[in-house]
């Protein structure tokens, strides 16, 4: 029994959604026709730089510990 109440809350709260967009689209409709410009894409460029300095510093920071291991295994 509850779970019919709550099943029938939810349907009658959607169709009252439902009504109350169709209300507020009916005032709204164009007579002419309207031209749609294609959306610009853009690309994330920025957000790019961040990654891209990341892997940099890792492979520079990895770069001096192999030069530093080597330098230390000749001096032995």
């Amino acid at each position: 029994m509850e779970k019919s109440k709550k099943i029938a809350a939810a349907v009658s709260g959607v169709f009252a959604y439902i009504r109350a967009e169709e209300d507020a689209l009916s005032g709204m409709i164009p007579t002419e026709p309207v031209t749609v410009m294609p959306p610009v894409s853009v690309a994330p460029v920025s957000a790019k730089y961040w990654g891209m300095s990341g892997r940099q510093d890792i492979m520079h920071y990895r770069n001096l510990m192999q030069l530093r291991t080597f330098q230390g295994a000749g001096r032995r």
